[in-house]
């Protein structure tokens, strides 16, 4: 928990599901099932970049994959 006056010094690690979407989560906790570390890790701030450089297409990858 992260309060007003408090500095977040949590560390995040950077992890994806089955159909490419990212997310962070504490590099303390059991990854949630059916997501896998990606190898990023850090800051909130930092993970949150990470993603935003590489999710560039918010679409699942089962979608994606359908050929128009």
């Amino acid at each position: 928990m992260v309060r007003d006056n408090c500095e977040d010094i949590t560390l995040y690690k950077v992890v994806v599901n089955h159909e490419g979407q990212y997310s962070i989560w504490m590099t303390y906790s059991k990854n949630p099932a059916g997501w896998q570390d990606v190898g990023k890790s850090g800051s909130k701030a930092e993970c949150l970049e990470y993603i935003k450089k590489v999710w560039t297409d918010m679409r699942p990858l089962s979608i994606r994959r359908i050929k128009k």
